[in-house]
């Protein structure tokens, strides 16, 4: 079939014998799908007042960068840091984060590049590689492995720059001389360069990418003192500590003892067998990304048994779908397209994913819940690093609904699993392929 005028005048015809069709015509054009279709009636179920809640800081702000996974760990992160330096609230240094994140991930790169040297340059794998090499976004295991090698300091000590707040036209110059440097890689390996010899010439452009972070981002400290005064005005001096030994001593997390627990309901993800994605890190010597795949039920009682132990949950999700950013609402039934447009064929979890129409996007962090009666979750309380202007001064609701269908990744302490999902451990890890969506909040702009 091709469109022709018959086709179109049929289609003109119909359109206009529905008289609800004019206005809602109108409605979009004035105010756009969300508004008109927007559900008030869920709004109601949302009153930012949960049940159980942890300690956390104020709300920090990303600004024009896509650092939300940093942000949400190092605001878990800092819970333990307020505790240790009794202080109301606390902030980590994201800029000193990104910073080793974006060399790392260079280094990661031309790693990749000289492996995948023997493949054809319009090979699918060559072409991932090359379509992203240091975006902003990363996942839990990526970041831990910077906290081991790197650790962490006060914002105080490493503090925002323009480019770490606002990423893009670095990101674009840094990634402009990786993927020249992967051309001089792969036409030295084409001129009988052995792989040996293209790690030798990898030196020189990792101090490119060096020189230039530390333009765009300061110089980044090995040893610094630190200055407070805690909630009760007494004043503080810490000495001549490094990074490490200041993550170590003031939040002292296990890191060996975090596990990420997905939810993909997909043919070909079998819940209690764990995940890695090929392609996908950070530090090179790093733990690899690993997940266990679950049921969604097995999500929300780790995260709950975190919160009700004082312990907020690093979640990922799919943001933009359902959620209103200056309610700072994620609510499924929030707007009613149906009630506005034509009926379309619905996608279940499983679907959503196989078919592109939902992906990880976004890291928050859990920092509450609701619990009814029978001590099931009716809403989730949600830390968000936009800044205080969306939601409640920061803080998101999001309905239990909402956690079912657009929600897909927590991580907790593996002491909040049950034993029996902890086993997938001990199997062999099933590889996904890079472009997998349990892969794609490393991608995240």
């Amino acid at each position: 079939m091709t469109i022709n005028q018959e086709l179109i005048q049929s289609f003109k015809t119909k359109y206009q014998t529905e008289p609800i069709n004019h206005s809602v015509e109108n409605a979009v054009a004035k105010v756009g799908f969300n508004q008109s279709s927007f559900n008030n009636e869920a709004v109601k179920d949302h009153s930012f007042v949960f049940s159980d809640e942890t300690k956390r800081g104020k709300i920090t702000d990303q600004k024009k960068s896509g650092r939300c996974w940093m942000f949400a760990a190092l605001n878990g992160a800092r819970v333990n840091a307020m505790e240790e330096l009794n202080l109301e609230t606390f902030e980590f240094s994201q800029n000193y984060t990104l910073f080793w994140d974006k060399l790392e991930k260079s280094n990661f790169f031309l790693d990749s590049i000289i492996e995948t040297a023997d493949e054809p340059l319009n090979s699918r794998v060559v072409q991932h590689l090359l379509q992203a090499p240091v975006e902003d976004g990363g996942q839990w295991d990526m970041f831990t492995a910077l906290l081991q090698k790197y650790g962490s300091v006060p914002k105080s000590v490493m503090p925002e720059t323009y480019h770490s707040s606002n990423t893009y036209e670095m990101v674009s110059i840094i990634t402009k001389r990786l993927r020249a440097f992967a051309k001089e890689l792969r036409t030295a390996y084409q001129n009988k360069a052995s792989k040996e010899d293209l790690k030798a010439m990898k030196e020189d452009m990792l101090y490119v990418i060096y020189n230039i972070l530390v333009k765009a981002l300061g110089q980044v400290p090995e040893k610094f003192s630190y200055s407070y005064r805690d909630k009760d005005g007494k004043y503080h001096r810490i000495e001549d500590i490094t990074p490490q030994d200041f993550f170590n001593k003031y939040v002292g997390w296990d890191l060996e003892g975090q596990i990420s627990v997905i939810n993909a309901p997909t043919e070909d993800k079998p819940f209690g067998r764990a995940f890695t994605v090929k392609y996908l890190a950070s530090v090179a010597e790093g733990h690899p990304i690993t997940y266990i795949n679950a049921p969604i039920e097995v999500l929300k009682d780790s995260a709950i048994a975190s919160i009700k132990d004082g312990k907020p949950v690093w979640f990922g999700c799919d943001v933009g779908k359902m959620s209103d950013r200056e309610l700072g609402i994620m609510d499924k039934d929030l707007y009613d397209y149906e009630a506005i447009l034509t009926e379309a064929p619905q996608l279940n979890k499983a679907e959503r994913l196989d078919y592109g129409e939902s992906l990880l996007t976004h890291a928050m962090l859990l920092v509450g819940v609701d619990l009814d009666a029978d001590g099931k979750p009716v809403n989730w309380k949600v830390e968000n690093s936009w800044g205080e202007k969306s939601g409640d001064k920061g803080i998101f609701s999001m309905s239990d609904d909402w956690f079912d269908e657009y929600n897909y990744q927590v991580t907790v302490d593996k002491k909040y699993l049950d034993q029996k999902w902890l086993e997938a451990l001990d199997q062999p890890i099933i590889e996904l392929e890079p472009w997998d969506p349990m892969g794609s909040l490393a991608n995240l702009k």
